[in-house]
């Protein structure tokens, strides 16, 4: 699964959320090497005419393309969530790929958890109530990751409240 809780004696409760990677970096590097090899393969036909030096700059092209397209991927999925008890306070904490860290807070007894089957940006969407506001929790896991962690949300918020 993306998402593990860690509990320490000494700190808080935290559940981090990352997304998955699919394409780890030595598949980067083989994809990459792969397109070159088959895109050199019909090059070796044309060796020593005119016509190589006119298919070169497109090949380079398609190359590069993958290459930024991939690079992109990655830096997307550099998303990550942390959810963080400390005493009576549940912290969300959203880092995007870009721009500035997004913060809720609110006391875990008033904090509920719900799963939008239908309705929401993504199927089986899960999100956090409380405070005044409601933010989303996970929304870029997969449609079966997001109703495992609303189970084990919703588990741990009852036994949270129970303590």
């Amino acid at each position: 699964m993306p998402y593990r809780w860690s509990d320490t004696p000494e700190g808080p409760e935290v559940l981090t959320l990352t997304a998955h990677r699919s394409l780890p970096p030595k598949g980067f590097a083989a994809v990459i090497l792969i397109t070159v090899a088959f895109l050199t393969l019909p090059l070796l036909s044309v060796l020593g005419t005119a016509v190589l030096w006119w298919m070169l700059p497109f090949l380079g092209a398609a190359v590069w393309a993958l290459w930024a397209a991939l690079r992109r991927s990655y830096k997307d999925g550099e998303v990550s969530e942390d959810l963080t008890r400390a005493g009576d306070i549940l912290t969300l904490t959203h880092r995007p790929a870009r721009g500035d860290d997004l913060s809720w807070e609110c006391n875990i007894y008033w904090v509920r958890a719900e799963l939008h089957k239908e309705g929401g940006p993504v199927p089986n969407y899960v999100t956090l109530s409380g405070n005044g506001r409601q933010v989303e929790l996970g929304r870029f896991l997969s449609e079966d990751e997001r109703k495992d962690l609303f189970n084990e949300v919703q588990t741990y918020l009852s036994a949270a409240s129970r303590k």
